[in-house]
Formats: structure tokens, sequence, C-alpha cells
């Protein structure tokens, strides 16, 4: 096998080989008893991609651009492009849908490898090197710190891993003026995977395409421009989706704001070596070949000047610019990152992998250059000593590492001594990554959020659900407890629950007006458990008390108000809920208890504790800003008088069912006779002779069209109003920004056949 191929896929097999060694020495899933549940790798990306497959096999509800399961009904073009647009996605469709936890990992090992395979295929294209050197310096860069630590549970961020030895090669592309057509492709294909994590390998990839202009060619502004015309071409080719998601962000609920608070710099240094964590600090890990190699090239005289030192300065320029506010800033596209605040990390990897490459291109480093490289390393590790995050694990494999790695060089570099190099080099790479693999599984799981793996409970779950499932006739919710986050879309039915980035504001509000709980800060939606809203959002069956319970008081999904204003909301859940259903539905309790008969509800959107009405108890878990408590049903009210204990400061109302069957039946008279949801829209047939206000029980998210007639909220919901002559409410839906991408898009590909057509006039003319 040529080594240009045989480079790439050693680097594949090396990255793989690691992740899974780690995996399995944590006994971590699927090699153990351990699962990987956390963070949002539970809450969002295992449950979006099941939603994935679901709409590969043709058994969503709704389409890429609306989804009907979640949210009560939300745009989905958005939350596509931000977690699910990777070219890798669609291969979970593979296995079965109750795999679906085995797929999303062979995925994120199958995204590792692909990255080191493309940083492997990069290196050997910027210059010459021994094949096994560029094999392993690649898989180095895949296995950095960045995506042990972070990318391995936020796979969909794996893809900006790939994506920044793709664009480096695209840059190598238009300094030699070659493949004018592919390079803009790339380009798309980048930024429409993950535009997140591209936009910062776009910008290690123009800094790594100066300094390679600067020690070969020289600054030429029409390279400059054909670089970025390059990518603007590329960027507009991904404009259907990406204005989308901007679009999409706009419009959602605000999350938290922060400062950002540089790291010390002892931690900083600690994180460059194996076996670290910290949620909070850059996982700048890189396998000490990689330290070696880069601080050598400081010290070596057969290595021209400008190659000396401009690499290494381009290693240091990133890490300021990773510590100094107003670059932090650019890296993360002028916004704070809610979590961890070093997303860029993964680019620094890549710029300290390309300088050791440049190194080796000039030969193996002398004993002279290779004792300063030495030093350096050890340097590095002594200004780490200060910081809590370093380990006796880390020190100990980085001075085992150092000194195999140094006598590797040392080794002659034919026969059996070059075979014995390799090995002592790859063990290196091999042995820190796996370890540090699973030392970061541990302390995830010691640290983060978890949630239960997907097991028989589950599965039973889902089965109920599905067999109570009614839609479009009627909702049925995933109801409570909450496995993880956006339990619609992995156990199945058309709740409330929803967790993205894209969560709207609008219906974030009317959740929680109408007495709805949530974490994150609002954009984590909890399933409402309530009468009252079961039966103004159409859900007639739900997951409760291991169990599925159906009601009939229940409405269509498009009801018709009189004429007259939409319903303003107040503090009190239980008054919003009746002007939605507009009929009074509570009473107040007297002398602290509910009369008999009625159903007693506690409204305490901060109170975290163990409410008691009886012999029933419920759990809240509230406190503002981060979480709010949904109101909560304490049971019927049984014994006369008896007051519920309550675990601090609250509202109860007392449902008086009898009321509420009243409400709905007369809002029935009203309600439409068919209703049809489609991928991207909804069609009701209404009562002949109707005025007034048609309700869709959806939130009232932009992107709503409803004929000529224009949409307006009602309570938060989707309304329109009308006429005797209407006869069917015919709505659809296109995210905001879906025409202006295409537009763009549109434009991008007229500007690709025009430099394809200038290119061709080049080459004739040349010729």
């Amino acid at each position: 096998m040529p080594n240009t191929r045989r480079s790439p896929l050693l680097a594949a097999l090396l990255a793989a080989v690691a992740v899974c060694g780690g995996d399995a020495v944590a006994r971590v899933f699927p090699f153990g008893p351990r699962h990987r549940a956390v963070n949002d790798l539970a809450n969002q990306f295992v449950p979006f991609h099941a939603r994935l497959w679901d709409l590969l096999h043709g058994r969503a509800d709704g389409g890429l651009l609306l989804d009907w399961q979640a949210g009560w009904g939300t745009s989905f073009l958005p939350d596509y492009g931000t977690y699910l647009s990777s070219p890798f996605a669609p291969l979970v469709a593979l296995l079965p849908r109750g795999d679906i936890e085995y797929a999303v990992y062979a995925v994120t090992v199958l995204k590792t490898a692909a990255a080191a395979a493309a940083m492997t295929f990069l290196l050997r294209r910027l210059g010459p090197g021994a094949w096994w050197w560029a094999a392993v310096l690649g898989a180095s860069y895949a296995l950095c710190g960045w995506s042990l630590a972070e990318g391995t549970y936020n796979p969909m961020w794996l893809d900006g891993l790939i994506a920044f030895p793709l664009l480096c090669l695209v840059g190598e592309w238009v300094r030699e003026g070659r493949r004018p057509l592919l390079g803009p492709l790339v380009v798309a294909v980048c930024w429409t995977a993950n535009f997140y994590t591209a936009y910062m390998a776009t910008l290690g990839a123009a800094l790594v395409l100066l300094v390679r202009l600067a020690v070969t060619d020289g600054f030429r502004v029409r390279t400059l421009l054909r670089a970025a015309v390059t990518t603007g071409i590329g960027i507009a080719l991904a404009a259907p989706v990406l204005v989308p998601v901007f679009l999409g962000s706009r419009h959602a609920h605000p999350g938290l704001v922060r400062e950002f608070d540089p790291a010390p710099l002892t931690d900083l240094l600690a994180r460059l070596l194996p076996v670290t964590y910290s949620f909070s600090t850059p996982a700048a890990y890189v396998s000490t070949a990689v330290l070696l190699l880069t601080g050598a090239l400081l010290f070596r005289r057969d290595v021209p000047d400008r190659e000396r030192w401009l690499w290494p300065g381009l290693c240091a320029a990133v890490v300021a610019s990773m510590q100094w506010g107003p670059t932090h800033l650019l890296w993360h596209a002028f916004a704070t990152p809610n979590g961890s605040p070093y997303r860029q990390t993964f680019v620094l990897s890549g710029v300290l992998v390309i300088a050791s490459w440049t190194g080796l291109g000039h030969g193996g480093p002398d004993r002279r250059s290779l004792f300063g490289g030495a030093a350096v390393v050890v340097v590095l590790a002594a200004g780490a000593l200060p910081s809590p995050f370093l380990t006796g694990w880390a020190l100990l494999l980085a001075g085992v590492g150092l000194a195999a790695v140094a006598g590797a060089l040392l080794l002659p570099t034919r026969g059996r001594y070059g075979v014995l190099a390799a090995l002592l080099v790859v063990g290196t790479l091999v042995g820190q990554s796996a370890a540090t693999t699973a030392y970061a599984d541990r302390e995830r799981l010691a640290r983060l959020d978890d949630y239960p793996p997907l097991g028989p409970e589950q599965e039973r779950r889902a089965a109920a659900l599905a067999a109570a499932d009614g839609w479009p006739a009627y909702r049925t919710d995933s109801g409570l407890p909450r496995f993880a986050g956006n339990d619609p879309l992995l156990l199945g039915g058309q709740g409330a629950a929803y967790y993205s980035s894209h969560t709207p504001a609008v219906l974030t509000e009317t959740l929680t007006a109408l007495g709805g709980g949530w974490t994150s800060r609002g954009r984590n939606l909890l399933s409402l458990d309530n009468p009252v809203t079961d039966a103004l959002f159409g859900v007639g069956a739900r997951w409760r008390d291991g169990a599925v319970a159906r009601t009939e008081t229940r409405l269509p999904l498009v009801t018709v108000r009189p004429p007259g204003p939409a319903p303003v909301y107040g503090p009190s859940p239980f008054r919003n809920q009746e002007l939605l259903l507009g009929a009074r539905v509570y009473g107040a309790p007297r002398a602290g208890a509910c009369p008999v008969g009625t159903e007693v509800f506690l409204w305490a959107p901060d109170a975290t504790g163990t409410a008691r009405l009886g012999d029933r108890e419920t759990r809240l878990l509230g406190g503002q800003p981060k979480r709010r408590a949904a109101m909560t049903s304490l049971g019927v009210q049984r014994t006369p008088g008896l007051q519920p204990v309550l675990p601090g400061p609250g509202e109860l109302g007392c449902l008086d069912h009898d009321r509420l069957r009243g409400a709905v039946t007369a809002l029935r008279a009203r309600a439409a006779v068919t209703v049809h949801a489609s991928p991207d829209g909804i069609r009701a047939e209404l009562p002949p002779g109707t005025t007034g206000t048609a309700v869709v029980a959806a939130p009232g998210i932009a992107g709503w069209r409803c004929g000529n007639a224009r949409t307006t909220s009602y309570g938060g919901l989707l309304a329109v109003a009308v006429d005797r002559d209407t006869e069917t409410l015919d709505c659809t839906f296109r995210p905001p920004g879906l025409r202006a991408g295409l537009a763009a898009a549109a434009a991008g590909a007229v500007g690709l056949l025009l430099l394809a057509s200038a290119s061709t006039r080049t080459r004739r003319w040349l010729l």
C-alpha cells in the first residue's frame, strides 16, 4: 500500500484504539457498566440523533422544517444545522433505533479517526517526512485533550476537529492556485457540518496560511483575495442552513451571559500534560512527542529562521489570544460561551502538530536541539507544579513519554532500530491518550450532570407511548419523571419538553406564564402535567406513575375563540390558564385548605424540597434563575380542612374538574372538525359560519404563514382571525432565513461557476 494511503489509515487506527482503549480501562459504555450519559450528550445529542433516525426511516412527527414532537411544535432546521448536519450523522440510521447510544458512540469514534486521517494527509501535503511520523502526529492532533475531554460528549464539535486540517488544505490549494472548484465545496461542507467550530477552524486555517505565505512565497494580495473569495463562496453555499441557525439563535430564549475570566498560567500549563481534567480551563494536552518536537524546533540551526521562529511564534500567539478578552470573544463569534470557555483549543493543538512536523521535514533533530526541546517540556511541566489540576499520573506519563520519544529520536532511522523507534513513539501516544481518556471519563461522571442509560424501563415507556399515540387527533406526552432533556424525541409522543440552543423565547415565556418548569435558565423546558394545559394543548395521553394515563378532557389542536382581545398574562399561572381557557376553573383555598373533591395544585417556582398532602409527597426542585419548579398536583382533597405541608412560599389553586369539563365542552363546539398535521404545517376544517380567532395549540414562533391572513399571538399561541367565509385554516411553516439562505446559496453557486470559468481561461492562457 502506498505511504500516502498508509499514513492516514494508521493515524485513524491509532486514534480509534486509543479512544476505545481508554473507555475500556475506565469501564465506560460500551465497554463496561459506567454510562456516558452526561450533560448535553444525554440531554441533546442522543435525542436529536434519535429524531434523525426517525426522519430517515419515515417515522417522525414533522419533517426537516418543523418538529411536532418537542416544545408543542418548534422549528427544526436550526436544530438540524446545530446538532445533526454532519455528514457522519446519518450513519446512525444503520443501527436499530434501540441502539441509538451505540450509534452515537460509533459516530464519535469515527469522527475522531477521520480527524486523525485528515491531519495526517495535510502533514504529508505540507512537506516531507517519515510516513509513520505523519501518522503519529496526525493521531496526536485527533487525540488532543480538547477532543478527549470536550468533544467526546459534544460530538457535533468533532466536525470542527476534522474541518481544521481540511481548511488548511484549502489554504494550500489557494496558495498554489489549484482546485478552484473543490476548495469552496470543502469550505461549504465544513461550515454545514458544524458552523460553530468551523468558524474557529477557519480562523486557525487563516493564521496557518499567513505563516505559510511568510515562510514560502511571501505575502501576495492576490493570494489573500483568492482565499477570501474561496471562503466566502463556500460559506454562501452553506447559507440555507447557516442563516436559519443564526436567526434561530436570535429568536431563542437568552442564555447565561458570563464575563470571561482567563485561566491561571499554572493551570494552562498543567492542561498541556496528559491525565488532567477541568471544565473551565483549556484542554490543551497533546502528545509529549508534539511538545518535544515543537520545543526542539527553536534550537534547530538547520531549519530556516523564518520556519524556526514563526511556527513556535504562532503557537504562542494562539495561546495568548485564548487568554485575552477581545481575542477570546473573536474566537467565539463575539459571545462568551455558557459552558466551557475554551472551545477553540483544538486549533492550538493543530498548530502545535504542524510546527512539530515542520521540524521533521528537515530531518530528525540533533542532540543539541533535542536537549533544548526536552528542556522546554521540563520547564513547562515545572511551571504547572502549583496547579491543583496536576496529578501524579500526569507527571509520570509525561516524564516516561519524554524519555521514550527522546530515545526514539536518538535511534537510527533504519532497520530494527527504526521499528523500535516507531514502537516507542506509538506506545507513548496511545498510552498517554488512553490514560487521558479514562481519566476524563471518570471525572465527567463525578463533576457533570449525569442521567441513566437507555434500558428496559425506557423501552417499556417508549412502547407504551407508541401504543397510546393518536397524533394529530391528540398529543401523547412523554410525561414525568423526566428521563433527560428532549424526552419526546427519544421516547416518543408530542410534549412540551424541549432543550436546545434555539429554544424559542415565546415558548419559554408562554410555558412559564402557564406554570411550567425549566432548568438551564429557561432553555431546558420540562413537561407540564396539568389537566388545564393538557386540555388546551390537546394532550389525550401522558406517562404518569409508571403507566400511560388517558383523558377525554382535551381539545383539538385548532379551536376558535369568540371575537375579542387576546389574553394578557399576569403573575398568577392559575389565572393565566383560565384566561387562555376562557373560563374560571380554579378556586382559592379557604383557611389554607381546598374544598373536598377538588384537585390541589401548588405553584412554588423557587421552592426546593418535599410538598405533602396527606400521604402523598411531591418533590420540587426550583430556584431561579437557574431552575424553576413547575406547578404540580398534590392530589385530590379528600379530608376536610387538611392543609398541605410546603417546602417554602407558594400559591395554591383548587381545580374543579366539573368546571373544566364544561369549559372544554363549550370550546369543542367551536373547534376544528378535522385536523391534519404535515411535515411543514397544519390544516384544519372549521365549522361553517365560524367567526373569531382561530388558535393553533402551538407556540407562535416566527415563520408561520396562514394563507393571506395576518398571523397573531393569542396568549403566546399561533392565531389568525377568521370570518364566516373561512372554511379551512391552512398554515405552513418556513424557518426564518431559509429563503435568504437559498438566495445566498444561489449567489454562491453563480460565483463558483464564474470562478471555474476564470480558472479555465487562465489555464488556456498559460498553455
